[in-house]
């Protein structure tokens, strides 16, 4: 049993401590904020240490594994102290997206993280379902033959308003990871950019994708539309077929070509998911399964690599908005 702390207890980091207390392996034994009555009455529920400085924690409990929850501006910025003080202390770490906007200090917390020789991944929940993976094993098992095409969209009602690029920022490292997942690396990106009425951020966007195995892609995002069924959507084409996710567990269809017979997964209504916590719970249990079995770090299933690569995509977009040019990522 791995022995678990948590940093940054608002909504997100108790959610992980929830998630890691139903967990059979691992054992919640502290957890960390800035803001003391945030820790407090996190540590009271949970039956558990509290702490206003990570650092001291680190050093007190000495914890196997380390969720890193912290927000800060555009979700990102306070992400970077923490993770590189767990890291520096010999913690595997899982880290909540994006895993930091300034690309400098992303690839740093990935070098460290591989300099230590410690697991590092990123909760980039979205594609740790069932109906994900079985999509994920038609493609490997070439049912979809050679690949050619790849649409993913994602939207959801958030009026907050924080730096121009804040929806692509935020909302983003999920959607351009889930088509990573399925499609590989990206080389080049164009963005293209709306405001909603009232808004001031570029609250609507759509992202034109070349990926380095010739795929090509439409990428569609929005802060305006409210929440509801389906709140995401995945399809990518082959020669041989197609196949489409709904809101990334609900359903997930095989369109072979040539063939009017298609093969649906649904989630069950007993046994299945109950809803999108549960993206956590099985993002989470991966992790702990991975470092439990001794993975190496290299092997992480969403790792902090991933995580950069995402940034890397989301970063050659604004530069595209800005310039209105095609950017190759870097």
């Amino acid at each position: 049993m791995l022995r678990v702390c948590v940093i940054g207890m608002g909504t997100i980091g108790n959610r992980h401590a929830n998630i890691y207390q139903e967990d059979p392996l691992a054992d919640v034994v502290g957890v960390c904020d800035i803001l003391s009555d945030r820790a407090d009455a996190a540590a009271s529920r949970l039956g558990v240490p509290a702490f206003h400085d990570a650092q001291e924690m680190l050093g007190a409990l000495r914890p196997d594994l380390c969720s890193i929850t912290t927000g800060g501006y555009e979700y990102g910025s306070d992400h970077y102290e923490p993770t590189l003080q767990a890291l520096d202390s010999g913690c595997h770490v899982l880290g909540e997206k994006p895993i930091c906007n300034e690309i400098n200090k992303a690839e740093e917390m990935v070098a460290r993280a591989r300099e230590k020789k410690v697991c590092y991944g990123i909760n980039l929940n979205h594609r740790f379902t069932p109906a994900a993976y079985l999509a994920k094993r038609w493609l490997d098992e070439g049912r979809l033959g050679h690949l050619l095409f790849v649409n993913m969209s994602m939207w959801i009602n958030n009026r907050a308003e924080s730096s121009p690029y804040f929806q692509i920022k935020a909302l983003h490292p999920h959607t351009v990871d889930v088509m990573r997942y399925f499609c590989g690396d990206v080389e080049a990106v164009q963005c293209f950019a709306t405001k909603a009425p009232g808004r001031s951020i570029w609250s609507t966007a759509h992202f034109s994708l070349k990926f380095r195995n010739g795929v090509v892609g439409g990428l569609s995002g929005s802060y305006d539309i409210e929440r509801g069924h389906p709140m995401e959507r995945c399809e990518v084409g082959g020669t041989r077929g197609r196949f489409v996710i709904d809101d990334m567990w609900r359903e997930a269809t095989l369109y072979p070509a040539g063939n009017l017979e298609k093969t649906v997964y649904t989630n069950p209504a007993f046994g299945g998911m109950r809803d999108f916590e549960d993206t956590f719970r099985n993002r989470i249990h991966k992790f702990l399964e991975q470092v439990t079995a001794g993975a190496a770090p290299e092997d992480i299933d969403g790792s902090g690599a991933d995580g950069l690569a995402a940034q890397k995509v989301l970063a050659a977009a604004i530069e595209s908005l800005e310039t209105q040019t095609v950017v190759a990522v870097r």
